[in-house]
């Protein structure tokens, strides 16, 4: 029995109607920028495995790291205990993070480190004696699956059945040049009633939105507008994180800050699972008393495990390198070139690009996960590249260290794709 028909037997994929989709491709190894399946067929990775293997599969710098931690620590309950692993990573962080951030706040995954700012968020008003309630979030955000960061999100395709038991949310349009004054002004009149915890919101790029992109200074506009009213900014940066938008971080493009910054894919290179949470040092003190029940109870098992935060510190000093740093340079330069390409296809109806991230919109209409979707990724993977379009969106997001000829063979594959769309 091949692994396609022992998967079948016990395995439910995520993101799978399984009665449509029964086959799933079996890897058998990873290496750069590469897949491989079990008959040896290889794949570029272009969107790095859902955005975290951004300096490739298996980085033999960052597998060293770890394989020598495994020796010293592998795993220790998090609650009454600390690590070197841990300790060394949140002072290396604070050190690349927005210089308002002070706290770093330890969970398992991308929807658990957003569950946890919008619970700081809520309980900070609470300690300080303030009802407020309602979340703010924008429109066609996608903040995760646990039912916090589900309620931010405005996503209907993963919202439905569960709605009836969100938090209480709502949802401005996303802010640009045309709406910003009337949106402000709406926006204004609405936070008068003082009832808003929080807003959340994912900065520069809307990934799971097809990779919306809007303007820092659109954006900085609403932050500066709610900090005003007390309200606090949460950036998922859990996409955007750890250079894909040229800079570490796309808050560093936006002059107000936020005050709780949610991280994860990127952090450990996809070797390992983790999340985190940073706060200012303003958050933090409203949960700092000598009353027990004003401390922040909230925990997952694999909090700061060491070989995660061993594998997130080599990730950084790769980050911060400067091949790494030129490498995204060259592949923002180079998405620039094929941009002007594709902004004169007829079949293109539009294009956007922010630092590594790449997104065109084809001149058609079709579902989020429709047939036609489904003839491009086909097509993609017989030519041996893998992209995940999101209906009518095509996009990029490579990992670092990608080479040009590498890079060259998405684009080859992107534009046969327009002959036979």
């Amino acid at each position: 029995m091949g692994l396609s028909d022992r998967d079948k037997k016990h395995l439910w994929h995520p993101l799978t109607q399984h009665k449509l989709y029964p086959e799933a491709l079996p890897i058998s190894t990873a290496k750069g920028v590469y897949l491989y399946d079990e008959d040896g067929k290889r794949y570029i990775d272009g969107i790095s495995s859902w955005y975290t293997c951004v300096y490739g599969h298996c980085h033999p710098y960052i597998l060293e790291r770890v394989t020598s931690q495994m020796h010293l620590l592998d795993q220790v309950v998090f609650s009454g205990f600390t690590h070197e692993p841990a300790i060394r990573l949140s002072e290396e962080l604070i050190k690349i993070l927005p210089q308002n951030q002070g706290k770093i706040f330890f969970s398992d995954n991308g929807s658990t480190a957003v569950e946890v700012g919008i619970k700081m968020a809520l309980q900070y008003h609470f300690n300080r004696g303030e009802k407020r309630n309602v979340i703010l979030s924008l429109e066609e955000g996608f903040h995760g699956d646990t039912f916090g960061a589900m309620s931010a999100s405005g996503l209907s395709v993963y919202n439905g059945p569960f709605e009836d038991f969100f938090l209480e949310v709502e949802r401005i349009p996303v802010p640009t040049k045309s709406n910003l004054g009337n949106l402000l002004e709406q926006l204004e009149d609405r936070l008068q009633n003082g009832d808003i915890a929080a807003f959340v919101y994912e900065p520069l790029v809307q990934g799971a939105a097809a990779m919306k992109i809007h303007e820092a200074e659109h954006l900085n506009a609403v932050l500066t507008l709610v900090k005003q009213y007390g309200v606090i900014c949460i950036a998922d940066e859990v996409m955007t994180g750890f250079g894909k938008t040229g800079e570490h971080f796309a808050s560093d493009f936006v002059t107000t800050l936020p005050d709780i910054i949610c991280l994860s894919k990127a952090l450990t290179a996809g070797l390992l699972p983790m999340g985190v949470t940073t706060c200012t040092r303003k958050i933090y003190d409203a949960f700092y008393s000598e009353e027990l029940a004003k401390g922040f109870f909230h925990g997952h098992t694999y909090s700061a495990n060491p070989l995660a935060c061993t594998a997130a510190l080599a990730g950084i000093e790769l980050l911060t390198s400067s091949e790494i740093q030129e490498n995204i340079r060259c592949i923002s330069n180079w998405h620039l070139e094929f941009q002007e390409e594709m902004e004169q296809h007829p079949k293109v109806m539009g294009t956007r690009q922010k630092g590594v991230v790449f997104a065109m919109d084809l001149h058609l209409q079709t579902d989020r996960y429709g047939s036609l979707r489904d003839k491009l990724f086909n097509h993609f993977m017989d030519s041996g590249v893998f992209l995940r379009p999101l209906g009518n969106t095509i996009y990029i997001l490579a990992p670092y260290v990608i080479q040009r000829e590498e890079m060259d063979s998405i684009y080859t594959a992107i534009r046969t794709v327009l002959k036979i769309v």
